[in-house]
């Protein structure tokens, strides 16, 4: 979806640079924040590092890649002290938060996460892919990618999480909805929220201004909220808007929040009326688009209202179905089978 300006409305951002590679910004006294590098658009993931004493608590990983296993060994070696990761706390199953958690189980850390998040992350990497499955080719055929795109990527090999997801060793341990974690000396209560990924967990300091927010508290930029051939009925937007709508109550002007990406803000309350309004008035803008029949590939400029390129064409795809599913289940929009296989979408007042 759109990006919103550095500063605006109240969001602000007290660490203007992020840490380089392999190095470390404190954000509160036991608190580290550090960044690595991703090869995609979104060119970074950010992860955390929180002292227990004896050892160090991370939050999130990136992916498992020799660079990224260089820049841990670097971190480790430097602002990590030579103390050893002793748990791995995981937001949820994306590859650039999960990849090296079973590189660190395997050099003894715990991991801890949700259960959908584990066996998410487990059962897709068992699941290697030489070509796309024939429930992936329905999904896109069903969506009306254009077809030379469709024939080039039918025949390549997909992405597979495995490629870029250490082995996930038998085990973890579960976290759920009010559970409480000590972590740096403090006390921090897990709230789940939906849409971006099931059961993301979110970890908010206990009688403190902290909030560990993954992908699901960002500042500047929407998480995406696809639909995929697992589940092709699912309605993320309306599971993201209800999870919004429940952090609301917790949420609180001076809290710091420790987001996935981008860097860390103050604003939240603000930034979760935003992060709903952002979806809201992409739905209105998609169902008057709708005015005229349109398969799902040709639902991206009311939603991101910039140019989309093939690098970006698989989110942008999952997401227009994501939106397209909502206003169905609100019974907004009505579809029919077109003679090549593709929905076909109008609105219906």
């Amino acid at each position: 979806m759109s990006n919103l300006p550095t500063a605006e409305g109240g969001i602000r951002y007290p660490f203007a640079e992020p840490p380089e590679p392999g190095e470390a910004t404190e954000i509160a006294e036991g608190v580290l924040w550090l960044r690595l590098p991703l090869p995609m658009a979104l060119d970074h993931v950010n992860v955390y590092a929180l002292d227990d004493g004896d050892g160090w608590t991370l939050v999130d990983t990136g992916f498992d890649s020799p660079k990224g296993r260089a820049l841990w060994e670097a971190a480790l070696a430097g602002p990590l002290a030579g103390k050893p990761v002793t748990r791995v706390v995981v937001t949820h199953y994306h590859p650039d938060h999960i990849g090296l958690a079973g590189w660190f189980q395997a050099r003894g850390a715990e991991l801890v996460t949700t259960r959908t998040s584990w066996l998410f992350a487990r059962m897709l990497v068992l699941d290697e892919q030489p070509v796309p499955a024939a429930e992936v080719l329905e999904f896109w055929r069903r969506a009306g990618m254009e077809r030379g795109l469709f024939d080039r990527r039918a025949a390549e090999r997909p992405f597979n999480f495995r490629d870029v997801v250490a082995p996930l060793p038998l085990g973890y341990t579960r976290i759920a909805e009010g559970d409480r974690l000590r972590m740096a000396g403090r006390d921090w209560i897990v709230r789940v929220g939906h849409g971006h990924a099931p059961e993301h967990a979110t970890f908010w300091e206990e009688g403190g201004d902290l909030v560990l927010g993954g992908d699901q508290l960002l500042p500047s930029i929407s998480a995406n909220l696809g639909v995929y051939a697992t589940e092709p009925a699912a309605d993320p937007v309306r599971d993201w808007i209800e999870s919004c709508e429940g952090f609301r109550p917790h949420a609180r002007e001076g809290q710091l929040v420790l987001p996935g990406h981008k860097l860390p803000f103050t604003g939240l309350p603000l930034r979760l009326d935003q992060m709903i309004e952002n979806h809201t008035g992409a739905l209105a803008r998609l169902e008057a688009h709708l005015a005229v029949p349109r398969v799902a590939a040709e639902c991206f400029p009311p939603l991101f209202k910039r140019p989309i390129g093939e690098a970006q064409y698989g989110l942008a795809l999952v997401e227009a179905v994501a939106h397209l599913n909502h206003l169905l289940h609100r019974g907004l929009v009505a579809r029919e089978r077109r003679e090549d296989g593709a929905w076909l979408w109008r609105r219906t007042n």
